[in-house]
């Protein structure tokens, strides 16, 4: 009996070890598939931007919900190839999935309505990979959008994971040309006709020296007037993304024609 017990322990030892060499075999299977696969829809992609003419962005987006749609597969496929291994019929799983969907049912529609409301951004094209929107209370650029969610990273560098189905209304600030805007708080016995024109020549050099501005800068006149002050209002259209780049220079030459109007003589 003794010998029998030692050749059972041995079989059971050398199943046991033909079983974690195969989960080991699958597993490194799986992150080659993973990492050939991913180098493959990136490249693709690059091919089809380039031939199609598709702005980069575009093509991020389609290639960011195809890399997430690929490995949904892949995971699929590796759960799948597990339970062949322990002996386990797939078929018998999915065939319990179908039972167990009428229970579950009620739970996943929040899975389905993110999956839908995900094809829907995508088909009218509300937002794409690499712009700035404003969406669910958070700000920032989108960074990957898939079935489920949809990544933004905020300018303090937070990473947002925002359910599909949770947004409602976006903002897209990187559609069109973007607006600068900039106030002077001044005293209201400062001579304004002299200050408007000093500023506007000031805006003129601003725009010889920025590319990045498409229109203006243009002083508007008088925004606001009190008792206290009065405000002028400068504004200027520029590129998608370079609204604060322009307002910064903006101020910094506003400050340099206040200085200037303050010195004697």
């Amino acid at each position: 009996m003794k010998g029998f017990e030692q050749i059972d322990w041995f079989s059971i030892l050398i199943n046991i070890s033909f079983i974690l060499l195969k989960l080991i075999g699958i597993f490194v299977i799986y992150f080659i598939i993973r990492a050939i696969g991913n180098k493959m829809i990136k490249r693709a992609y690059e091919n089809f931007s380039k031939k199609h003419e598709i702005s980069l962005s575009r093509a991020q987006t389609l290639q960011s919900l195809t890399l997430n749609i690929f490995a949904y597969l892949l995971f699929f496929m590796l759960v799948v190839m597990i339970l062949d291994l322990f002996h386990y019929n797939p078929t018998a799983l999915l065939a319990g999935a179908g039972v167990a969907g009428l229970a579950i049912g009620f739970g996943a529609q929040g899975f389905v309505s993110d999956i839908v409301t995900g094809f829907f951004i995508l088909l009218e094209k509300q937002f794409d990979v690499g712009e700035y929107i404003t969406v669910g209370g958070s700000d920032g650029i989108v960074e990957q959008i898939g079935l489920r969610t949809t990544q933004l990273r905020s300018f303090d560098g937070t990473l947002h994971f925002i359910p599909n189905r949770s947004i409602l209304n976006v903002s897209n600030h990187s559609r069109g040309t973007m607006q600068a805007l900039v106030d002077i708080e001044l005293s209201p016995d400062e001579n304004v006709d002299q200050m408007i024109t000093a500023l506007q020549a000031a805006c003129d050099e601003v725009r010889e020296e920025t590319p990045q501005i498409i229109e203006g800068p243009q002083v508007l006149g008088i925004e606001a007037f009190g008792s206290s002050s009065l405000v002028l209002r400068i504004i200027a259209k520029t590129e998608t993304m370079e609204q604060w780049r322009v307002e910064r220079i903006l101020r910094k030459k506003v400050k340099e024609v206040l200085d200037t109007q303050k010195e004697p003589g």
